[in-house]
């Protein structure tokens, strides 16, 4: 749900006509003209243009801005509500959605299992059908991606994905936004991602290429991206002139890359597969040895919670890590 703002004055030149450093505050032109997202549900990224994504983030800078540099307050929201439905539990997206949503003046509610048990004891339908007469979007953090798609078909309302088994687009958001912070812009940089080919990379490979970004991703083998989600994004690549690489060796991944990118390797709901896969993720650990094969500039993002299996205390707390800005970032951009 989007809201006219006020234009930011731009004083300084810019690397690229749309994008802006929010550590400076340097923004480009909003896209009001051309791009309307009011009223439309955000179940992945792959139903979004660039220019759209890139307004998301300038409203997202925007907000950061106003709120937090300046003291602004901005009930954009007010006597609206949102329906928050958990199948599984998270710190960053509850906390992330329930600030946020308050601080512009709403009233978020949050329903775990143990308050709605999505297809069991209500239809979905019904369920999409109820929170439409009551609230004003929904988010819903869900195991199954055809949940969402349902809701989205059934309700009158906006739906977010708050993460299915297939997209996490909202912590993408969060991640573009911690790096054009860094870098000033996203485009031409380098992404490598070592790690499983789960819900986080894929929501990556339906939205790096619009932004000119190159995708060097390496998965085990038996743990690559979805096949259908890797061939829309070789498409994606080939219209925006940008590479991307599969690959099942983590240094040839890493190799040039200006953001190595990693997740959690058993995600909620795979803990009876804890013993197979990290046997499957050895040699997966990002490290310095890793870092000596990236970029001069390279920096590191994990989206959290952090397992020391997945990436050593020495990259995990360096100054190259932007972990924990983009974990904050996670807020202005659901907001």
């Amino acid at each position: 749900m989007l809201f006219n703002l006020r234009t930011l004055l731009n004083k300084a030149a810019l690397r690229n006509g749309h994008n802006f450093v929010v550590r400076n505050f340097r923004c480009g032109q909003p896209l009001q003209n051309k791009v309307q997202l009011k009223g439309r549900d955000l179940l992945t990224l792959k139903d979004f243009t660039g220019e759209e994504i890139k307004y998301m983030l300038w409203l997202s800078a925007d907000l950061k801005l106003r709120i937090k540099q300046k003291g602004e307050y901005l009930p954009l929201l007010q006597g609206k509500s949102l329906g928050m439905i958990f199948e599984k539990r998270s710190t960053r997206t509850r906390l992330s959605t329930e600030t946020g949503f308050a601080l512009l003046g709403g009233h978020p509610c949050f329903l775990t299992t143990q308050d709605i048990h999505l297809g069991v004891n209500e239809s979905l339908t019904d369920t999409a059908r109820v929170l439409s007469s009551m609230t004003d979007a929904v988010l819903a953090r869900v195991y199954k991606q055809s949940d969402l798609d349902i809701l989205a078909k059934e309700a009158s309302i906006p739906i977010i994905n708050g993460l299915s088994d297939l997209y996490h687009p909202i912590q993408i958001l969060a991640d573009y936004l911690t790096l054009q912070e860094h870098y000033g812009s996203l485009k031409g940089l380098t992404l490598s991602w070592i790690g499983d080919g789960n819900n986080i990379l894929h929501s990556i490979m339906m939205s790096a290429a619009k932004f000119g970004m190159h995708l060097q991703a390496a998965t085990p083998k038996g743990y690559e991206p979805d096949p259908s989600v890797t061939k829309l994004a070789e498409q994606y690549a080939k219209e925006n002139g940008t590479k991307m690489s599969l690959t099942h060796d983590p240094l040839e991944a890493a190799r040039g890359g200006n953001v190595l990118i990693t997740d959690t390797w058993i995600s909620m709901g795979q803990e009876e597969e804890k013993k197979k896969r990290l046997q499957a993720f050895q040699g997966y650990q990002v490290t310095m040895k890793t870092a000596k094969v990236a970029a001069s500039d390279w920096t590191f993002l994990h989206c959290l919670p952090r397992k020391p299996e997945e990436v050593d205390d020495e990259v995990f707390y360096s100054p190259r890590s932007l972990v924990f800005p983009e974990a904050e970032n996670r807020k202005w951009t659901i907001m």
